[in-house]
């Protein structure tokens, strides 16, 4: 019997939530654990000391970062042709100055409003190259787009009210695209809270 890749994930956590896109994209079935942060199970902590989410345990390895599993994913299967936006900088930009920014303006590490206005700059570049092209990468959904969704649904919701009200129409039309899609709606579905003895919860949802 083939043994599946295992997938902890946390449903809210924007870097599972992309790992989780791209093993939709890819048609990788895995078995699905839901953890919750405040309560993980030793599992994890085995599997990685790290204790953050996801990773994905495979027969041969452990991946711990979401983009790494996101490229493993792919380079297994790439349908949609997402690889063509993996060398896009904007990836970087996201995980790099844009995060630290965003999670300094989410959880108030300090500077709040200095952080929401670095984050900022940020998504006028995103809108400015959405005004000229459907996706960040060119006329098509790709790894540069997954990639940032789910920090950019982050952001928005820290205050959607003034989210909605910044003069950014092109990045909210893609976002609001984003969050209306059936691949987010796939990735999004509630599992229990995972505990060793339960029977294997399979990932995407077999249709």
């Amino acid at each position: 019997m083939e043994t599946l890749p295992v997938l902890y994930s946390f449903r809210r956590c924007p870097y599972a939530m992309r790992a989780r896109l791209a093993l939709v994209s890819a048609g990788i079935t895995v078995e699905l654990r839901e953890v919750l942060l405040r309560d993980k199970p030793p599992e994890l902590l085995t599997a990685s000391p790290k204790a953050t989410v996801p990773v994905l345990v495979l027969p041969d390895q452990v991946i711990e970062e979401s983009y790494d599993i996101m490229l493993w994913a792919l380079e297994q299967h790439d349908p949609e042709g997402w690889l063509g936006g993996r060398d896009d900088p904007l990836i970087s930009e996201i995980d790099g100055p844009f995060k630290i920014a965003l999670d300094a303006y989410k959880y108030g590490t300090s500077g709040t409003k200095a952080a929401r206005d670095t984050a900022s700059e940020t998504l006028f570049s995103l809108d400015a190259i959405l005004k000229t092209r459907p996706f960040l990468s060119g006329p098509q959904f790709t790894l540069a787009d997954a990639a940032s969704a789910t920090f950019i649904r982050q952001f928005a919701y820290v205050d959607i009210e003034w989210f909605n009200a910044e003069p950014w129409p092109n990045l909210r039309a893609w976002l609001e695209k984003f969050l209306a899609s059936r691949r987010f709606a796939a990735i999004m579905r509630k599992y229990p809270k995972w505990q060793a003895g339960d029977p294997a919860t399979l990932f995407p949802e077999p249709t």
